[in-house]
C-alpha cells in the first residue's frame, strides 16, 4: 500500500452566449442634470462584477471616469429586454448594447458641447476625467457637469441612448444539421497533480494550474479573483459534491449545508493562474465571457491524474475514496 501520484491535462474550448432566436441584450444609457450616466439593464449582477464591468465599459466609450457611472439592473417589468444572465454571456451580449447606447449619447454630449463652444462636434474629444477639450487648444474646454446642466435647462436635450446586441439566428443546414450556436469561443487548459493513498482512496490535490484566454480581461483582478474561485468549485465538483451520493436511491442524501461536502481552505490545492489576452472581434473592447468555463476543466484534469496515479478511470462525479476503491478492487479481481 503506497501513496500513488499522478498528472491529468485537460484542455476545453467555450462558447460565450447563446444563438437563441438572435440571443438579443439592451441597454439604455443617460445623463443626469449633473453630469452622472445612468446606465439601466435587465442583466442580473449574480456577484461576478457585472454592475462594475458596465460601469467601466460606459465610461471608457463615453469619456468620463468610472466612478460618474450608476448601473441599475432594474427589473424585467420596468428594464429593457435581456435573454438573461447565463451561458458566460453578460459582459459580451450587455458591453456591446452598452456601447451602443453609450455612443448615442456620447454624440448628444458633443453636439451640445460644440453649441456652447461655438465649434463643430468633429473638434472635440474628452479627457477622461470629465472635461470636454478642442482638439489642439485644450485651453478651450468644458466640463461634462456643466454641458449637462446646458442640455437639460438651456438647450433642451436629452443626453441619453439606446443599445441592442443582437446576433442574426443561425438556422441548421437541412443536409448536415451544422450551425454556429456561437459567435465568440474562450479556451483554457488546467494540469492537475494530485495524491492518492490506494488503502484509502483519498486524493489530495497539490497543485492545479489553470491557463485561461479570455479575450481581453477588462478588469484583471476581477478576472482573477473568478477564475481562482472557479478553480476551488472544479476541485469541489470533481471530489466532494454530491446531493445524492447514491442516486437514484436518494438515502444518505445531504439534508442542508452542513451536510453538503465542499473543500474548506485546509482542502485547497496551491493554484496558479495565467491569463492569455486575444481579443475577440465581436466582444466589447476585445471581452470574451470566461464565466461558467473557468470551473470546467479542473474536472477532468483531476480525473485524468487520477488514473495516472493508480490506473483506474472513475467516469462518474464525485471521484470518492469508496469509488476509487472499488476500482481498484475491481481491477485486482481480472
Amino acid at each position: 500500500m503506497a501513496i500513488r501520484r499522478g498528472r491529468g491535462v485537460a484542455a476545453i474550448n467555450y462558447p460565450t452566449g447563446m444563438n437563441l432566436g438572435g440571443d438579443p441584450t439592451q441597454a439604455l444609457v443617460h445623463s443626469t442634470p449633473t453630469g452622472n450616466f445612468m446606465v439601466t439593464l435587465s442583466s442580473v449582477d449574480l456577484g461576478q462584477g457585472m454592475k462594475q464591468i458596465m460601469a467601466q465599459i460606459c465610461a471608457e466609450t463615453i469619456g468620463v471616469p468610472t466612478d460618474r457611472v450608476v448601473v441599475d439592473t432594474a427589473d424585467t417589468d420596468t428594464g429593457p429586454h435581456c435573454m438573461g444572465t447565463f451561458a458566460s454571456r453578460g459582459t459580451h451580449r450587455a458591453g456591446n448594447a452598452v456601447i451602443q447606447a453609450a455612443r448615442e449619447a456620447r454624440q448628444v454630449m458633443l453636439e451640445v458641447a460644440a453649441e456652447e463652444l461655438e465649434v463643430n462636434t468633429s473638434d472635440l474629444e474628452t479627457d477622461g476625467q470629465g472635461n470636454i477639450l478642442v482638439k489642439g487648444a485644450p485651453q478651450r474646454s468644458i466640463s461634462i457637469f456643466d454641458v449637462a446642466l446646458s442640455a437639460h435647462f438651456k438647450r433642451g436635450r436629452s443626453i441619453s441612448g439606446r443599445g441592442m446586441f443582437l446576433i442574426p439566428r443561425s438556422y441548421p443546414e437541412k443536409e448536415t444539421g451544422a450551425m454556429k450556436p456561437s459567435t465568440c469561443y474562450a479556451h483554457a487548459c488546467t494540469v492537475a497533480e494530485v495524491e492518492v493513498d490506494d488503502e484509502t482512496g483519498e486524493v489530495t490535490v497539490l497543485t492545479v494550474k489553470n491557463v485561461f484566454e479570455i479575450g481581453r480581461a477588462l478588469n484583471p483582478k476581477m478576472v482573477e479573483q473568478q477564475l481562482v474561485g472557479g478553480s476551488w468549485m472544479g476541485i469541489s465538483h470533481a471530489l466532494y459534491e454530491a446531493t445524492e451520493p447514491y442516486y437514484p436511491n436518494r438515502d444518505h442524501g445531504g439534508t442542508d449545508f452542513n451536510q453538503y461536502l465542499m473543500p474548506g481552505p485546509g482542502d485547497l490545492a496551491q493554484t496558479e493562474i495565467i491569463v492569455l489576452e486575444r481579443p475577440s472581434a465581436d466582444g466589447p473592447y476585445g471581452a470574451k465571457g470566461p464565466g461558467e468555463m473557468c470551473a470546467n476543466p479542473q474536472i477532468p484534469a483531476v480525473a485524468n491524474a487520477v488514473f495516472d496515479a493508480v490506473g483506474v478511470r472513475i467516469d462518474t462525479l464525485p471521484i470518492t475514496p469508496e469509488r476509487i476503491l472499488r476500482a481498484l478492487k475491481a481491477q485486482a479481481s481480472n
